[in-house]
């Protein structure tokens, strides 16, 4: 029963109707199962290639890994073992750090950054040093600081000026002092680079050495507020974390890097979910069009079903030809939409012709296999209950 239904679909599927409207109004459906399956793909492309694109910025800049203390801000790393971290086999490079919130003032002028004391070993993990657009990188000796254009910018400061030196104020470690003793701690410092990489980070992060900001801090030599960490691409967080449990002896965390941006990730996957449903009621109206084009092709073959009814037919097996049908539009349509999709997608990608405004950065997309089966795949149930939906209780209204 299921062959004959289905060869007579596909004859149907391929054939013209003799009124001229009822071909109209099939190929105005297909148009629509096209257009709406090929708009959500390059939708979900576009939206992979904003996301991928604002995640180089945090990949440039996060390490893959960080080590925290589980309880406080600071905790001791040993020399002895901070070189086992390193023997480490999943770990390619580890430098400690220490990431504080201060006070800066220049020229009358205040604001709140965050400072991160690095090491030398720190650049083999995050190329930071690769993105300063002025003057240099850190030094390792002395008091020199490396700002972001952002922060520079509220600022006023200049690099390498020595007409007025870089306040940078934290609260002292003790709480316990006099009324009359100032309760902050400050060092001056000297502006030597100026790194661009976004508006956000740009405003918010300065880099030093390890010993200013222990000095400043009141840190001992051997204390960190955590260890950066690049890792091997294909190693995962549980393998990581039973490797360092047999060499801490205290409780630690180990953060990934979206853990670090745990609010940029969730921000941009709820966006995503939010565009697909979007799109995917486009693709629901669209929808509409073919549940009438497939109600005004059964009415055109009515005649032909009671032909069918006579040479020994099922009404169930003449309700398969056009649910069968019904899907054959949507398999047609939904291949036929992501390949013009995906076309479209390649083009952008190798021959850009989309320019964000205002800019020559060409529009990213990213193309994914991942979309694909996504995008067939809501066709595909979509298509499967507007079918059912415009074929219900025909079978009895055959043998009726």
């Amino acid at each position: 029963m299921f062959a004959y239904s289905f060869k007579i679909a596909l004859r149907y599927f391929f054939s013209k109707s003799s009124q001229t409207v009822i071909n109209r109004i099939n190929s105005f459906a297909f148009f629509m199962v096209v257009i709406s399956t090929a708009s959500l793909f390059l939708v979900l492309s576009a939206f992979e290639g904003l996301k991928d694109f604002s995640l180089s910025f945090s990949e440039s800049f996060d390490p893959d890994y960080e080590i925290q203390p589980n309880t406080g801000k600071f905790f001791r790393v040993s020399d002895s073992l901070l070189k086992e971290i390193k023997t480490i086999p999943y770990v390619i490079a580890a430098a400690p750090q220490i990431q504080e919130k201060v006070f800066l003032s220049y020229n009358e002028k205040n604001q709140v950054a965050i400072l991160k004391a690095i090491d030398n070993d720190y650049t083999s993990i995050v190329h930071i040093d690769e993105l300063i657009e002025l003057g240099d990188w850190l030094s390792f000796d002395g008091s020199d600081v490396v700002l972001g254009f952002g922060v520079a910018g509220n600022l006023g400061v200049g690099v390498y000026d020595y007409t007025t030196f870089l306040n940078i104020t934290v609260p002292k470690k003790s709480k316990q002092s006099l009324l009359e003793q100032n309760p902050f701690r400050s060092v001056s410092s000297i502006v030597v680079g100026l790194y661009q990489i976004n508006e956000d980070l740009d405003k918010k992060y300065m880099f030093s050495r390890l010993e200013l900001a222990q000095n400043l801090l009141e840190l001992n030599s051997n204390e960190y507020s955590s260890i950066a960490l690049k890792t091997k691409s294909k190693i995962s967080k549980e393998e990581l974390s039973e490797a360092f449990s047999h060499i801490f002896k205290l409780p630690i965390k180990l953060v990934s890097r979206a853990e670090q941006n745990a609010a940029l990730y969730k921000m941009l996957n709820v966006e995503r979910i939010v565009i697909y449903f979007i799109f995917t009621l486009v693709m629901l109206v669209a929808l509409f069009n073919f549940v009438g084009a497939l109600i005004m092709m059964i009415l055109d073959k009515k005649s032909q079903m009671k032909t069918l009814l006579s040479l020994g037919a099922t009404a169930q097996g003449i309700h398969y030809i056009f649910f069968i049908l019904g899907l054959l539009i949507c398999i047609f349509g939904g291949v036929v939409g992501l390949i013009i999709g995906s076309i479209i997608v390649l083009i952008q990608n190798y021959y850009p012709f989309i320019y964000v405004p205002g800019t020559s950065l060409s529009y990213p997309v990213l193309f994914q296999m991942e979309n694909l089966f996504i995008v067939m795949g809501t066709l595909m149930v979509l298509g499967v209950v507007s079918t059912a939906w415009a074929t219900r209780g025909f079978d009895k209204k055959i043998k009726s």
